[in-house]
This record gives structure tokens, sequence and C-alpha cells, in this order.
């Protein structure tokens, strides 16, 4: 059992807003926390890398201490997940090795390095609309569009409804939040459907219409007679589009934001933009567009002094681990975009469920932190509001005067 004085309070008033007190504190008082809901949560850097790349589990099946906070999602069975549970995010070996090798012959690093000309062009014009402007929402101009267009563009799927994609996405990704109600759970199962049978339909428009992109190939792979099935590929498909945008807003916005509060770290990057692609992995470290990852412990997991039983729910906090001072040391809760070991972060995940998109967040981050404080060095963050999320986290709204 945990020693600690208090129970970490995820829903506290201003914790949306600026967890990161909160993650210190739970770092020294509490680094392995049972909370009275049910659940586990680690926050030191070792722990949670540890835990990251460790064969424990994904798949809410092996939960036998059902956190009270947790989805009716893990008694209803996989068809009632999102992606019907069949998405690599939700399995275990030897299904997910299986699933990643298959998608990682379309997810290549040519792939990814071939959008460059596409990023920059899609950031250019962004920033000539926010130029023309003069102040401008960060988010609705630069951070979600283009994101958006270029896994579109990777997939060969026309950008269409995207304002309806959002919607749907934003839905499913509640799914990874804390005590989602029972009457929201039904909303997310019912976007996750909804979108299931918008990109079954591209899938099979794709199917006679192939192209040289990411869907024909995912179509086409096969591993020694071995290929995705139609549920298995609408669901990589799937997770694609909301892993592809939704944390990268997050990243895109929020890093920014972190660079306009921080104009000694700006201009660093605007002396030295080969500097990009660290930068992008200490904005990840600084402040990672998802808080939290799950893990269910398929045997006791001794850390420390504390065993966590067997079926147990486990939150890493990769945040609060992300400004570990044991390991980053006393700067940790400061910005500073040359940061010799910044690519050490646990944004990415690690292990089996390292993020395969990790090339092209840092290309699109790169470009687009670049080039905006090389062409706006006077902007001033005027006003952020944002989404009130405790785990896929991140700017609402962020209107910025340039």
């Amino acid at each position: 059992m945990s020693t600690a004085p208090f129970a970490f309070d995820l829903f506290a008033p201003g914790f949306a807003e600026d967890p990161y007190p909160d993650y210190a504190r739970l770092r020294a008082e509490a680094p392995v926390h049972e909370h009275p809901l049910g659940f586990w949560i680690l926050s030191r850097h070792a722990d949670v890398a540890a835990l990251q790349r460790s064969s424990h589990s994904v798949d809410e099946a092996n939960l036998t201490r059902l956190p009270a906070w947790k989805s009716d999602s893990a008694t209803l069975g996989k068809a009632n997940r999102i992606m019907r549970g069949q998405s690599i995010l939700d399995q275990d070996p030897p299904d997910h090795t299986r699933l990643r090798r298959l998608v990682a012959k379309a997810f290549t690093r040519r792939a990814v390095a071939d959008r460059q000309p596409s990023i920059v062009a899609y950031v250019d014009a962004a920033l000539e609309r926010i130029a023309a402007a003069g102040s401008a929402d960060i988010v609705a101009e630069l951070a979600f569009p283009l994101p958006f267009a270029i896994i579109s563009e990777m997939l060969g799927i026309p950008v269409v409804e995207s304002a309806r994609v959002r919607e749907l996405t934003a839905l499913m990704v509640l799914s990874l939040e804390p005590l989602a109600d029972p009457d929201l759970q039904t909303r997310i199962r019912a976007a996750s459907e909804e979108l299931r049978a918008m990109i079954g339909e591209f899938v099979r428009w794709k199917r006679t219409h192939p192209g040289d992109d990411l869907l024909t190939a995912l179509i086409s792979a096969e591993d020694d007679g071995d290929a995705l099935t139609e549920d298995e590929l609408i669901a990589q498909v799937m997770l694609l589009y909301v892993a592809g945008h939704e944390t990268t807003v997050n990243h895109l916005s929020g890093g920014l934001l972190a660079l306009l509060n921080h104009p000694a770290q700006a201009a660093l990057l605007r002396a030295e933009p080969a500097l990009a692609v660290n930068a992008v992995d200490e904005l990840l470290r600084y402040d990672s567009p998802v808080h939290l990852m799950r893990r269910i412990t398929v045997e006791p997991l001794i850390v420390g002094d504390t065993e966590i039983p067997s079926g147990s729910w486990v939150l890493a906090c990769i945040a609060a681990a992300n400004r570990d001072a044991e390991f980053w040391g006393e700067d940790a809760d400061e910005l500073r975009i040359n940061r010799p070991n910044a690519a050490q972060h646990g944004s990415f995940g690690a292990g089996a469920h390292h993020c395969l998109g990790a090339a092209l967040v840092r290309l699109e981050g790169s470009t687009a932190f670049a080039a905006f404080v090389r062409r706006f060095p006077r902007a001033v963050a005027e006003e952020v509001r944002w989404n009130g999320r405790i785990n896929v986290r991140g700017p609402a709204q962020l209107i910025v005067t340039v």
C-alpha cells in the first residue's frame, strides 16, 4: 500500500490548466501511488520508462481489479470498444507484433520524408494567413490544419468532412480520460462507429482507386502470406487519423505557447535553426501532448518496496516523469531547447508500443517551430484556453498577435 498522505486529485480546480505542481508533489510524496479510486500511478522517470518497456498488457480483458472510474468498455468486450479494440494501441503480442509489422511496412521513413515539401507548403501558407490577419488562433490556423492535412495526404484520402472528423476524433480521445460517465461512453462508442463507417467507405474506394499512398500500401501489405483483415485495416487507419492529428495538435499549439512564453529560447531557435529537431524533443518533454499511459499488470509488479497486484490498472504519468529532477537535473522545470538528452522523454512511449509516427511528429514540429519564430520574432501570446482534458491535454485556443 502507498504511504501517501494525500489522494492525488486529477480533478482539483486548476489542475487541467497547470498540473505540474501536483505532479511534483506526487513524485515527492507518492511516487508509487495507489489511488482510492482503484488504480495505481507511477511518476518517476525510471519507473515510467521501465513500465513502458515492460511486457505488461494493454488489453482491458486482463483487468481483475476494475478501477471505480473505469469505463464500461472493460466489461462489454472488444466489439464495444473504440476501434472495436483492434488497433495496435489495444493489442498485446503476438497480435500486436503481427499488426505493427504490417503497418510499419507502409509507414516508412521514406513515406514520412516524402511529405516534407507538403509540410513546408502548408506551414508557409498558414503563416501567410496569420501575417495578413495580424492576430489569429494558432490552433485553428496551424496546429489543427497541418497534421490533419498531412495525415490525409499520406493516407491518400481526400480532405473531406474535416469538421465532422475532428468532432468524432475529439470525442474518441475522451475514452483516454479518467472518470468518463456512462452516457459519454455511449457517445464515444457511437463516434467510433461513425468514423469506422467513414473510413470503411474510404477503404472500399481506395481498393478500386489505388495510388502511391499509405492506405494503398496498407491494403497490399503482406508478410509471409499474412495481411490485414478488413476490420484490422479499418482500425489501423482510424488510429492513424486519431493519433496522426489529435496529439500533434496539442504538441504544435503547446510547443508554440512554450516558445512564446520563453522568448530567449525562441531567439535561440531563430539564431540556430539546426536545433529545431532537438527543440521538438525538448518541447515534448516540457509539456507532453499525452500525460498518462496505461498498462494492466499480468503479474505482480514490484516498484521499489511496493508490490502492485496482477490484474491492476497502472497509469504511467509521462508528464510527471518528463520533469523528474532526479533524471533531468535541477532545471527539469525549465525549457532548454539545446538540452543534450531531450530525446529521452517518454512522450513517444518505448518498447513495443513506441510511437510509429515519431518521425512525422519531429518533421512537422521542427518545420513549424523554426518557421514561426523566424517569421514572427515579436509574436505575443494574448490568450490561451485549455481543452480541459487531463490526459490528451493542450490548448483549445491560442490567440497570438504577430
